[in-house]
């Protein structure tokens, strides 16, 4: 299996539709046209951002309908939404509040009844963001995007944000947009109208449409809660980044670099179905939305609801830069500030290392705030560096070290270094610091944001408390016959717990009673097997991130293939 692309095998039903061209997808609709000629009307649904204009050309156009209705055309103006959702976007680059609308509070309802009238004969085709709030829908077609193919749209400068005429916007902005305030009111819709969607189109690949039924699309899901799975990689470069990940997994090449490999993400991640030779691409978050329990399980379910609470990613400075110097807010600062549930609590663990090597954690002893902070908007400004060897503990790296950062810790991973960050799940909320005097890609100056890190930095954090508290908290759990289970962490103060296993022989993992999230840290290949034969066995290669769902009580790794005899490494994480 392709840890770049890594695809979960399912059967496809008897009575199942899966076509595989627009050629196909038309021929379907056209025959659900003949048997309803007088008035039939098709719906295609779309998450903001999907590229309408091949909607367009490839399908709408050819099909020849009495009508089409783009669904902007009963909305709200978008200088109406916009002065509706100002407090949710803010002025600032990086942070809004998030917003709790539904897409209904933005209906013209006189245009939406007018539209009605429109629609009550011949063939027509409703296509768009909410395209489906018309009231007569004979098929439902719903096209689906993961997040991280949005952010690439954002960046390109060609898309704008919904019922926006913002292509070429600041990207950052773009996606504050996109993350407080459009993805969360078109989560809500597709959770609402889920069980009356027909067909589910992916066009990831828009050369390449996959368009398959309600129930496969269902079967897919029941499938994915019953066995061990990996997420699609997304691999992003970034001012700081290195090189590591391009040699490991041979991937973009072609790019300056990698900072980022979000690789156990299901908010950013897409999941890839192979149907018997066909593949299929969702949002990796619409199995939380749709099989919460089986994924999570009820007690994580129940403290988190349609959240998946663990972050797995690789943080690549091998060749490159230091991270930016940040903070974390609090849990009551996240929550009053910018309306979310909980905050991003983290750790590193150290992957690959150079000799000089070092993690920044903390503050040195001694440090007072008032001049910590000062230093810091003196560089802000750019008329002087800060000095972070006089305010910032730096700890030298170890490979297979594990450093704890609950919020309100100063921290930064140093150059020359990668490490496995297995963090809550929020990531919208990093308080930049200080970006050691850097411009980004575009030119600008990475934003930084004293004014909400200050309010977090927990100066007790010093090196005294760090070196106690938050480096290397090994603890023997169990041992048996060729392995060994640690506690690494993470500290009493985050909810995630972490298990570092070593072993040689073939180790049994119980889930208690929630997903399981891990990562292969050392050795070339292991294979996930059930003792009750209630899945295939899973084979995963080195550096892979892989979830055990909750559905799955117990389950043994062992190694496999050229590491039969070697001495392997998983890290595991659960919600304590």
């Amino acid at each position: 299996m392709s840890i770049v692309r890594p695809a979960i095998k399912v059967k496809k039903n008897e009575e199942a539709v899966v076509l595989n061209s627009y050629d196909e997808i038309k021929e379907y609709i056209r025959k659900k046209v003949k048997k309803n000629q007088k008035s039939f009307n098709l719906v295609i649904e779309t998450y903001p951002v999907t590229d309408e204009e091949v909607l367009i050309s490839q399908i709408i156009k050819i099909l020849s309908p009495t009508k089409v209705v783009h669904s902007n055309t009963f909305f709200q103006t978008e200088e109406v939404i916009n002065r509706r959702i100002k407090d949710n976007l803010t002025d600032d680059r990086i942070f809004g509040l998030m917003s709790h609308h539904k897409i209904q509070d933005f209906i013209d309802h006189e245009k939406l009844l007018k539209t009605n009238i429109q629609l009550r004969k011949g063939f027509n085709i409703v296509y768009g963001f909410g395209a489906s709030l018309i009231e007569k829908k004979d098929l439902i077609i719903y096209v689906d995007l993961a997040r991280w193919e949005i952010q690439k749209r954002y960046r390109s400068g060609e898309y704008s944000n919904w019922m926006g005429n913002n292509a070429g916007e600041d990207s950052l902005r773009m996606i504050k947009r996109g993350y407080f305030f459009e993805w969360r009111i078109a989560d809500r819709f597709k959770r609402e109208i889920f069980n009356n969607i027909d067909f589910m189109l992916d066009i990831h690949d828009e050369q390449n449409p996959k368009m398959i039924d309600y129930m496969m699309y269902h079967s897919m899901l029941d499938q994915a809660v019953n066995q061990p799975f990996s997420l699609v990689p997304f691999f992003d470069p970034g001012i700081w980044g290195g090189h590591w990940m391009q040699e490991t997994f041979d991937v973009k090449k072609d790019e300056k670099n990698l900072a980022w490999s979000f690789n156990g993400v299901p908010e950013e991640n897409s999941m890839l179905f192979d149907i018997e030779g066909t593949q299929f691409e969702i949002p990796a978050n619409n199995l939380v939305y749709f099989r919460p329990s089986e994924l999570l399980g009820s007690k994580v379910y129940g403290r988190f609801g349609h959240e998946f609470p663990i972050r797995f990613n690789f943080l690549d400075t091998m060749g490159g830069q230091n991270l930016s110097l940040q903070v974390h807010p609090k849990v009551s600062y996240v929550q009053e500030q910018f309306g979310a549930h909980y905050t991003q609590d983290e750790s590193y663990y150290v992957m690959e290392c150079k000799k000089n090597s070092v993690v920044y954690l903390g503050v040195k002893n001694g440090v007072k705030k008032k001049e910590l902070i000062q230093s810091l908007k003196q560089a802000e400004t750019g008329n002087e560096s800060f000095d972070d060897e006089k305010y910032i503990y730096n700890h030298p790296m170890t490979k297979h070290d594990h450093y704890l950062i609950p919020s309100g810790t100063i921290h930064s991973s140093g150059k020359d270094s990668v490490v496995l960050e297995i963090s809550a799940t929020p990531n919208r909320f990093t308080f930049k610091l200080w970006d050691w005097d850097r411009v980004d890609f575009d030119g600008l100056p990475r934003p930084v944001n004293i004014n909400h890190g200050e309010p977090n930095i927990d100066m007790y954090k010093d090196a005294d408390w760090v070196n106690k508290q938050l480096i290397n908290k090994f603890e023997l759990i169990d041992e048996g016959d060729g392995w060994i289970e640690e506690k690494t962490g993470l500290h009493e103060t985050e909810f995630i717990e972490t298990r570092r296993h070593t072993f040689r022989k073939p180790v049994l993992h119980k889930n208690r009673s929630g997903l399981n999230v891990l990562n292969l840290v050392e050795g070339k290949e292991a294979v996930i097997s059930s003792p009750s034969n209630q899945f295939d066995p899973f084979i995963v290669q080195y550096a892979q991130t892989f979830i055990i769902p909750a559905n799955i009580s117990e389950y043994l790794i062992a190694p496999y293939g050229d590491s039969e005899g070697q001495e392997l490494k998983t890290m595991k994480a659960f919600v304590r």
